[in-house]
C-alpha cells in the first residue's frame, strides 16, 4: 500500500471534528480513492486515529466496534439509531466542503 495514500487517509480522518461523522466515501472522495481502500486502510492502520467517526454510509459501524463506540459516541454526543448499529449519518455528518479545506491544508505537504 502507497504511503501517502495511507497518510492521506489518517490525516482525512483526523480532520473530522469531534461529535460528527463521515462515511467511508466521504474520505474516499476527497483522498481520490475508493470506499473499500478507505476502510481497509482504516482496519490496517487507523487506529491511532478517530476511527470512530467513520461509518458505512448509513451510518453504520460493524457489530464487533459498536461497544466501544457506543461510550466513544456518547462522550461525543452522538445518539445511536433505535437498531443500536450505528447513528443517523444525516445528522451527525461533518462539513464537506470545511472538511475539504481543512484536508487540503493537512496534506499540502504531501505534494500530488
Amino acid at each position: 500500500m502507497d504511503d501517502v495514500v495511507v497518510e492521506r487517509v489518517l490525516r482525512a480522518v483526523e480532520r473530522v471534528p469531534r461529535g460528527r461523522v463521515v462515511s467511508y466515501g466521504d474520505v474516499a472522495a476527497l483522498v481520490g480513492i475508493g470506499p473499500r481502500q478507505v476502510g481497509t486502510i482504516m482496519r490496517l492502520y487507523g487506529s491511532n486515529v478517530t476511527w470512530w467517526r467513520v461509518t458505512s454510509s448509513y451510518g453504520d459501524l460493524p457489530a464487533p466496534l459498536m461497544d466501544e463506540v457506543r461510550e466513544r459516541w456518547a462522550t461525543e454526543g452522538i445518539l445511536l439509531k433505535p437498531n443500536g448499529r450505528g447513528c443517523r449519518i444525516a445528522e451527525y455528518r461533518a462539513d464537506l466542503t470545511r472538511l475539504g479545506a481543512d484536508y487540503e491544508r493537512a496534506t499540502a505537504d504531501l505534494g500530488g
